[in-house]
């Protein structure tokens, strides 16, 4: 295993406020938030058309999107406005419920059944394995390439989302993950990147023996699920400016080659 399993922190967090300007939707029978970019005529940034043509965020020719693959707390308020914060500067950008409907609530108690909840989900016949987790990714996949027709895409995982962000190279071309979680070993030495890395502040997510060399100062790690999940003390402009911060760091990856210099507080693995 390249990162540690699940724990207490991947289910508390305290809601954004602010009021989703996307729209929920289906792909196929699995439920999904849709956040598209502002029209051309009310924003600066030069977005491309269904036939693929135009200037993508970061540089290079296409349209560019983003598949958001979330925590176990699946679509819910913050995934939504952080998928919005993400179409704001051009990315078509879908949540996917990967949990068929079974998300947990935020802050489950102590005593719940993490391990039980992942092989069968609450009604024991509805498990959150990747034998059910990764049709539903390629579904999404499917959806913003032939029916939306991105075709630049990239990959966003937090905590369980994260290992499927490494799962679904090359479909997805660039990968972004934030404390993940059950990423395999193999895999992650395999990856073909770019993909990079945003680690917490208060613990490791990778073992230190399996990591490779940091890249940006490792005192601007974060606890788990600030910029999802974002603590009562901290102000509306330092969670913006953490969604800024993984978009340079998802935009930057997609432009930076073996021995680039990456933005202050992102790493690539």
């Amino acid at each position: 295993m390249a990162s540690y399993p699940p724990a207490r922190c991947c289910t508390v967090g305290v809601k954004h406020e602010g009021q989703p300007a996307g729209k929920d939707i289906k792909v196929g029978p699995y439920a999904a938030y849709l956040a598209t970019p502002p029209s051309p005529s009310t924003t600066t940034t030069t977005t491309a058309t269904a036939t693929g043509t135009g200037t993508a965020p970061g540089g290079g020719v296409g349209k560019p999107g983003l598949l958001y693959i979330p925590d176990v707390i699946g679509i819910w308020q913050n995934s939504r406005l952080m998928a919005d914060q993400f179409a704001a500067n051009g990315y078509t950008t879908l949540v996917i419920d990967v949990f068929n409907g079974d998300a947990l609530s935020l802050d489950r108690p102590p005593g719940f059944d993490f391990a039980a909840w992942l092989s069968g989900g609450s009604t024991g016949d509805n498990p959150h394995t990747p034998e059910a987790v990764d049709p539903i990714v390629e579904r999404a996949v499917r959806y913003l390439r032939d029916e939306l027709g991105v075709t630049r895409l990239g990959g966003l995982g937090y905590c369980f989302g994260a290992k499927y962000v490494a799962r679904h190279f090359p479909a997805l071309q660039v990968g972004f993950m934030a404390h993940p979680s059950f990423v395999d070993e193999a895999r992650a030495a395999r990856l073909p990147g770019p993909f990079i890395h945003r680690g917490r502040r208060n613990g490791p997510d990778l073992p230190r023996r399996e990591a490779a060399p940091e890249r940006g100062d490792p005192r601007r790690r974060r606890q788990e699920g600030e910029a999802r999940r974002r603590l009562a003390d901290q102000p509306v402009q330092r969670r913006r400016a953490r969604v800024q911060r993984a978009l340079r760091c998802h935009q930057q990856g997609a432009a930076v080659g073996q021995g680039e210099r990456l933005p202050a507080g992102c790493a690539l693995v």
